[in-house]
């Protein structure tokens, strides 16, 4: 993937993974990517994460990004274990400035008009919607794209199978964050690759 863009439109559904053992993560990305979801973001919330990057890394089609970035130490940690692309709760002038310079794909989030400003300044038009419930759902994403017609969104943060295809039908959002698909604990791989297979079938009406 060379940018956000073509990223965001690979797949319908990123799922957002919290993997507490890396002996896990190859599995887990296998299921996914056999399932048609190439894309996975591996979220900093663990002390195995590097090296559930690395691991998932290794498996054939995957690319594996980094969620959960808070700042240029964590981005910096996240390219070295492999990360192909970078996710964050939030949009901060260091850490935007430090992907930018380190050319890699990068997808910050916003909650208000002012967020998506601070990006546009920065050059960026491609934005995750965090927490997308909590801060206002879909009535609320229809109100902030309005006046930003360039850009587009990856809305996360309690997104469901049953809301996913809603949120996809909305022209601003190219695809959607979901962690419905891997379930915490061991993984069973079987269910994973079929919730995957359900997912990917999730397009824009």
């Amino acid at each position: 993937m060379t940018d956000i863009d073509a990223l965001m439109r690979s797949v319908p559904v990123i799922p957002v993974l919290v993997v507490e053992d890396a002996a896990h993560a190859e599995p887990i990305a296998e299921a996914l990517v056999g399932g048609g979801l190439t894309a996975l973001e591996v979220t900093l919330r663990t002390p195995a994460a590097l090296d559930v990057i690395r691991a998932m890394s290794r498996v054939e089609g995957a690319v594996v990004g980094a969620g959960t970035v808070l700042n240029v130490r964590d981005l910096d940690a996240a390219m070295e274990a492999g990360a192909r692309f970078i996710v964050s709760p939030g949009l901060t002038a260091p850490l935007t400035e430090a992907a930018i310079e380190r050319g890699i794909p990068y997808l910050p989030g916003v909650a208000n008009a002012a967020d998506i400003m601070r990006g546009l300044d920065h050059g960026l038009s491609r934005f995750k919607f965090f927490p997308a419930e909590a801060a206002g759902g879909i009535k609320a994403l229809k109100a902030l794209a309005s006046p930003f017609g360039q850009v587009r969104f990856c809305p996360t943060g309690g997104i469901t199978e049953a809301s996913a295809p809603e949120w996809l039908a909305l022209e601003p959002v190219l695809c959607v964050g979901g962690s419905w698909v891997v379930p915490a604990g061991a993984p069973d791989v079987s269910a994973i690759r079929r919730a995957a297979e359900g997912a990917s079938r999730l397009r824009a009406a």
